[in-house]
C-alpha cells in the first residue's frame, strides 16, 4: 500500500513538471510586433537596394531621402561606392540625419547652390495612391525632401506594400510645414480651406522626425519651422486642387503632398517586389 501511495506521488510530481507553461499575452504580442518588424525592415531593404542598382549610375547627381526606407538606400549607395561599383558620385542630403548618414559612409555631398539639376532621387513615401500621388513629410522633412525631389530627372519611390491606398487622408495624416510666427492664425485658415474643411489641423508636439505626440514643446523642423498634421477621416476627394489651396496660403512653406512627381514605385510585399511607373 505505501509502494502504491509513493508511486502515485512520485507520477503526480513528474506530471506537474511536465505541465504547459502559459505565455502572458503581452509577451506573445511584443514577438508578434519583433517578428513584423523584422520582416517590415527587410522590405525595405530590398527595394531601397534595388531602386540604387536599377537607376543610379556612376556620374550621377544623386538626391538622397530621409526615413526608415531610405535609410537602406543610401546605405547601398555607400556600399558601392567603398566597393567602386558606383564612381563619380555626388549626392545631395534631404534631412541633417541624411546628411550625417552620409558623411559615415563616405558619400561626397553637393548642394542645390552648386547642383541644381539632379539625376535622379530615391525616398520613401508614407502613402501612395492609384495614380502615383503622394504623402509625404512623417519624418519632418516634407520641404527638403520636395525641393531636391521637384528638380530630379526622375524620383523613385520606394515602399513596402503597406503604404499602398486607396485614396490619400484616412490612412496617414497630411503634413503642412508652416512658419512659427503667428502659427495658430495660419492653423485657422488652413483648416478653413474648401478642401481641408473635413481635416483636423493638429500641431506637431515633440519630435519633428514623427508625427505621434512624445514632447510638450513644439516639433521645429531642420528649416526651424513648425509642423501641422491634417487628420482625416475619409479619403481626400482631390488632391491637387488641396496641393494648389495649401500652397496659396501666406504662412506655409511646404505641404507633404507630392502629385505627379513620381518616376516610378519599387513595392515590396509578401509576393515579392513590383514595380509601378507613372
Amino acid at each position: 500500500m505505501k509502494f502504491a501511495l509513493a508511486a502515485t506521488s512520485l507520477l503526480a510530481t513528474a506530471a506537474s513538471a511536465f505541465q504547459p507553461v502559459t505565455v502572458p499575452a503581452a509577451t506573445r504580442i511584443q514577438a508578434l510586433q519583433m517578428s513584423t518588424a523584422l520582416s517590415q525592415d527587410e522590405l525595405k531593404k530590398q527595394v531601397g537596394y534595388k531602386a540604387v542598382d536599377d537607376y543610379v549610375k556612376s556620374g550621377m547627381v544623386v538626391g538622397l531621402g530621409t526615413g526608415s526606407t531610405a535609410y537602406f538606400a543610401v546605405e547601398r549607395v555607400g556600399e558601392k561606392l567603398k566597393s567602386g561599383e558606383l564612381k563619380d558620385i555626388v549626392a545631395i542630403p534631404t534631412s541633417i540625419r541624411t546628411k550625417e548618414q552620409a558623411e559615415e559612409l563616405g558619400i561626397p555631398l553637393v548642394t542645390l547652390d552648386t547642383h541644381s539639376k539632379l539625376d535622379v532621387s530615391i525616398d520613401g513615401a508614407d502613402e501612395v495612391d492609384p495614380e502615383l500621388n503622394l504623402t509625404k513629410g512623417g519624418g519632418g522633412a516634407l520641404f527638403r525632401e520636395k525641393i531636391v525631389e521637384i528638380v530630379s530627372d526622375k524620383f523613385i519611390v520606394i515602399v513596402d506594400e503597406s503604404k499602398i491606398c486607396d485614396g490619400l487622408g484616412p490612412g496617414f495624416p497630411i503634413p503642412v510645414e508652416i512658419v512659427p510666427f503667428c502659427h495658430e492664425h495660419t492653423m485657422r485658415v488652413i483648416g478653413d480651406l474648401p478642401s481641408c474643411q473635413d481635416g483636423k489641423p493638429v500641431l506637431r508636439l515633440g519630435s519633428a522626425s514623427n508625427n505621434q505626440i512624445d514632447g510638450e514643446e513644439i516639433a521645429v523642423t531642420d528649416n526651424g519651422n513648425y509642423i501641422v498634421d491634417l487628420h482625416f477621416d475619409k479619403p481626400i476627394k482631390d488632391p491637387k486642387t488641396m496641393a494648389t489651396e495649401l500652397k496659396n496660403v501666406c504662412g506655409v512653406v511646404e505641404h507633404g503632398l507630392f502629385c505627379d512627381m513620381a518616376s516610378a514605385v519599387i513595392i515590396a510585399g509578401s509576393d515579392g517586389i513590383s514595380v509601378k511607373e507613372a
